[in-house]
């Protein structure tokens, strides 16, 4: 008996030097088909997916059953096929995906009625920071930032003209290792010159100058100088995709995939450019997801 399936998308996060507060939903889906079992059971379907794990090791079970404790709930045993378009440890958002689906789950099986805040809240509790989920969680563009309080601050636009080109490579680039090469302090002076960059780059992109947003994007000094020698043809991709017409490109999260922002019907001829410069890596054009994380009640068989 089918229950309902469950679909995320996936992110980008930092957009150069919006580092660990910036994202962007992408039309790449992590989705879950949910049927109820005797016992937890999960089936993935889909190359970018990883062996089976036991399921009370599996990632969305973690989240689910975390999140059912949370609210003094037990989680009724599933069989969850998982379908995903995103590929992994690539800088796209999947381990953020997951995230957000378990959260759901558990959202579902328990009639939690959570609301986006809440999940926010637990997401951002389990990933460390708000950027990946937070665009997983709303879709569109986010900005956000957790205060002293704890209370999490979301800034939405769902409205860009824009074509998105990632740059993916055959490696993979764990973002625990990609955190190792970051310093960790800045003196003042350092912070005050890379968030001016970073609150250019956002007011651009709010209002719609994506040429200067572009060209801020690749002004970052927060990680993107720190990052580059862990990334593929680093120089390469964003020299050739500005030739090409992008307005700028920037690692998607850690690495080591590479994203460009171009004009809203200009990616096909910077994707088509570079995939012929780079045949080792997988060149997509892609869309913003505007809805976020959904539901979809399916149908039950009698």
């Amino acid at each position: 008996m089918r229950m309902f399936s469950i679909t995320v998308p996936a992110s980008t996060a930092n957009l150069g030097p919006g580092f660990d507060s910036a994202g962007l939903a992408l039309n790449l889906y992590l989705t879950l088909h949910v049927e109820k079992s005797e016992q937890w059971e999960f089936v993935h379907q889909s190359m970018h997916l990883p062996p089976v794990p036991d399921a009370s090791e599996h990632l969305i079970y973690e989240t689910a059953a975390r999140t059912a404790s949370i609210y003094n709930s037990t989680l009724s045993p599933c069989k969850v096929i998982v379908e995903s378009d995103i590929p992994l440890a690539r800088g796209l958002g999947s381990s953020a995906s997951a995230i957000i689906a378990g959260i759901e789950l558990a959202n579902q099986l328990c009639e939690l009625s959570l609301a986006f805040e809440e999940k926010l809240r637990i997401a951002t509790d389990i990933e460390g920071h708000p950027d990946n989920v937070a665009a997983s969680l709303y879709g569109g563009l986010v900005i956000t930032s957790q205060l002293q309080n704890g209370d999490i601050e979301v800034f939405q636009k769902t409205d860009a003209e824009l074509d998105f080109i990632v740059y993916i490579p055959v490696i993979e680039l764990k973002t625990e290792d990609a955190r190792k090469v970051l310093p960790e302090q800045f003196t003042r002076n350092e912070a005050a010159k890379a968030s001016a960059v970073g609150n250019i780059m956002i007011a651009a992109l709010v209002s719609g100058d994506y040429k200067l947003a572009g060209k801020l994007m690749e002004e970052d000094l927060f990680h993107e100088p720190y990052r580059s020698s862990l990334i593929p043809n680093y120089e390469k991709i964003r020299e050739e995709a500005k030739i090409a017409g992008a307005y700028g490109t920037v690692i998607s999260g850690a690495g080591p995939t590479m994203i460009s922002f171009t004009a809203k019907g200009k990616g096909k001829k910077v994707a088509a450019q570079l995939q012929n410069l780079l045949p080792s890596h997988q060149v997509k054009i892609l869309k913003m997801d505007q809805g976020g994380s959904r539901v979809t009640n399916d149908i039950f068989n009698r």
